[in-house]
């Protein structure tokens, strides 16, 4: 055993080197799920009200919030994935308990995200702008509950958890050409890891899949899964079709063809790498929990930070980002582990990236070996461990939006 880290006055522990099926220490929920952190989320439900959550964070210890310009003129399925994402947000399991920050007149009410969010088990808390008379006397009122809800919080303890509680997500910034031969081969070698020991590995970013969904199709475990996963394509390509754009035949971003990546198709096989060699097991819709164990594909756009949204209001407790132009990128509630794809970037970096991947294209490591290393540091950081972008505050989020505000 290695004590690695304290939280909220705990000492995480971790056990990194025992013999067959690995564990991690995580905290146990009411409904029976495990998360990794244990936070108190101030959520709030529109724009409006995202300043004043802030307020509220800078005010308690032990707190996190996030800016987004959503939660009014919302319709339809637009306004669904919002709220879906939401209390995805809210429910997922390193989030002890939510005080949801509303204005009162918005479309996503807070009370109907609370009462979503109260199926886990957890403490929430709803506080209305409108309904406590401004922002002052709201601050006041939500600093209050925040402050008690995490001293309740600090009395948690992490106990030993199976593999098989975990969800992982994996994701890919901007590229180079050692993306597809360094850093994301060793997460697929990664993934196939937390596969084999019962755990559930999220592949995103269907518009970086484009040019290699015929290969993760002869994985799929069924016809249907096969058939979903031309769906969610060809969906993709119609959206961008709409806007009169060809993104099979275009260029990747700017940052991708200065790293070298000469087309979306060569972009989207170094990023499948990510995927390991398992069987695809299911598809499943932006911000939608995986029912299935093993490797399982979530329908989200590119974007980073929508993507990574997605994943962990999906319910992943820890992501690996690979990297090979650099990022900042982090989340609000889920630990990020980024890897860079050579080592100039990370050397250039360090403040930011977590891992280094270019010794494989510099010889001194091969996949397998950075794959088990990255395998180790998941399990250090799931039991506690803290990543760059949690020391550096960095809290994004973004949500993938469907439709047009009315």
């Amino acid at each position: 055993m290695s004590i690695i880290s304290k939280e909220n006055g705990e000492e995480g522990i971790s056990l990194t080197h025992n013999q067959g099926k690995r564990t991690f220490w995580g905290y146990r929920r009411p409904d029976g799920s495990v998360g990794v952190r244990n936070h108190v989320l101030i959520l709030p439900t529109i724009v409006c009200a995202t300043q004043t959550a802030q307020r509220v964070t800078e005010l308690v210890h032990g707190t996190v919030t996030f800016i987004h310009q959503h939660g009014c003129a919302q319709v339809g399925a637009d306004y669904d994935q919002t709220f879906r994402t939401y209390a995805g947000m809210a429910s997922n399991p390193n989030v002890y308990g939510v005080i949801i920050l509303g204005l009162g007149c918005e479309t996503h009410q807070a009370r109907s995200v609370a009462s979503e969010v109260r199926k886990t088990g957890k403490p929430v808390e709803v506080v209305s702008i409108q309904d406590h008379g401004g922002t002052l006397y709201t601050i006041a009122e939500a600093a209050k509950a925040a402050a008690r809800m995490v001293q309740e919080a600090s009395r948690e303890r992490r106990v030993e958890c199976d593999f098989g509680e975990l969800i992982v997500g994996t994701e890919c910034g901007g590229s180079d050409a050692c993306s597809g031969l360094s850093a994301n081969p060793a997460v697929g070698f990664c993934s196939d890891r937390i596969v084999d020991h019962g755990g559930t590995s999220i592949l995103a970013e269907t518009t970086e899949l484009i040019g290699a969904e015929h290969l993760l199709a002869r994985r799929a475990v069924n016809d249907q899964v096969a058939k979903r996963i031309y769906q969610v394509i060809e969906a993709m390509e119609q959206r961008a079709f709409s806007m009169n754009v060809d993104i099979r035949t275009g260029n990747p971003s700017p940052g991708n063809i200065k790293g070298g990546i000469s087309s979306l198709e060569e972009k989207s096989l170094g990023a499948a790498n990510k995927s390991g060699s398992r069987p695809l097991q299911e598809l499943v819709d932006y911000a939608v929990k995986p029912t299935a164990k093993g490797l399982v594909w979530m329908d989200t756009p590119g974007h980073d930070i929508e993507q990574l949204t997605g994943m962990v209001a999906g319910g992943s407790q820890i992501v690996l980002f690979t990297t090979g132009r650099g990022t900042p990128t982090g989340s609000p509630i889920a630990p990020v582990i980024k890897i860079a794809t050579n080592t100039a970037i990370f050397e250039k970096m360090d403040d930011n990236i977590d891992m280094n991947a270019g010794t494989i294209i510099d010889g001194t490591e091969t996949i397998d070996t950075v794959g088990n290393r990255i395998f180790e540091e998941l399990i250090e950081v799931c039991s506690g461990k803290l990543t760059k972008s949690e020391i550096l505050k960095q809290h994004d989020f973004g949500i993938w939006r469907i439709g047009p505000t009315f």
